[in-house]
């Protein structure tokens, strides 16, 4: 893929997320087009809760923060400590780093880094809504090239935003250089379980956008993480995302080539 590619992409997905950002958080959901999944209001709660989120956890965040957005909960694999640094890649409102900032601490430190302004200047508000988020900062930058130093953090969590980048191997690539000896990633990700069919792949505005035809498959998602040197890479595909992803784009059947996963890693 050309570099004039890889920004149209880029470009498409950050329009997309921008339209998201400026919306109320009551009318969106998920990874779909604008229309919402069943137009129902507050819907994106009751999507958060197939992804995996205790009410405990939809409650536990400022208003706006959740915007139904991922196909998993990273948090449930991230197995979070005091006193850790945190990397939220593509961070949107800032849900998984306000959850992660009650996890670590005031000892503990939360990054959020999302290439969308909107994204990011709204989750800056959604964290002035809080009651104490002084431990978590959020970014303006692109994922293949983070705007962290080196061996900067614990943890890396990510909800279903590596698929959406036009090269992955360099979002593994930097997230094993700002990662510490040691460091682990932690990430709810989307991958394909059969090859995709043209239509899907070529639709850009609707699917790429929508968290679909980006995806990558286990294997290549595996080789990709240990050829930037991680070790103790798993995979591990949920068949029951079917379930939620046959509502992202209704009529594409999605769900019959690609789910949801939880992908863990270990650096040196």
């Amino acid at each position: 893929m050309n570099q004039i590619s890889k920004d149209q992409i880029r470009q498409n997905v950050r329009t997309r997320y921008k339209e998201i950002a400026l919306q109320p958080a009551e009318i969106e959901s998920c990874c779909e087009p604008s229309s919402g999944c069943s137009g129902s209001p507050a819907n994106y709660i009751d999507v958060s809760a197939k992804l995996g989120y205790s009410n405990e956890e939809l409650s536990d965040v400022p208003d706006g923060a959740n915007l139904g957005l991922g196909c998993g909960n990273p948090q449930a694999i991230a197995e979070l400590q005091p006193g850790e640094a945190v990397l939220d890649l593509g961070s949107g409102g800032g849900f998984d780093c306000f959850l992660a900032s009650r996890q670590v601490g005031e000892t503990g430190r939360v990054i959020g880094v999302d290439m969308t302004p909107e994204m990011v200047s709204r989750a800056r508000a959604n964290a002035a809504k809080g009651s104490d988020f002084s431990n978590t900062e959020f970014r303006l930058g692109e994922i293949e090239h983070l705007p962290v130093s080196d061996q900067a953090v614990d943890v890396i969590i990510s909800n279903c935003v590596i698929n959406l980048s036009p090269d992955k191997q360099q979002v593994f690539d930097e997230s094993f250089r700002v990662l510490r000896s040691g460091g682990r990633l932690a990430i709810s990700d989307i991958v394909t379980t059969a090859e995709l069919p043209a239509e899907i792949k070529n639709d850009m505005d609707a699917l790429y956008s929508g968290c679909i035809s980006g995806a990558s498959s286990v294997d290549e998602v595996k080789a990709m993480l240990i050829q930037s040197g991680f070790i103790d890479v798993v995979v591990e595909p949920k068949d029951e995302s079917k379930t939620f992803i046959k509502d992202w784009v209704p009529g594409s059947k999605a769900e019959q080539y690609i789910v949801s996963a939880m992908i863990k890693a270990v650096k040196p």
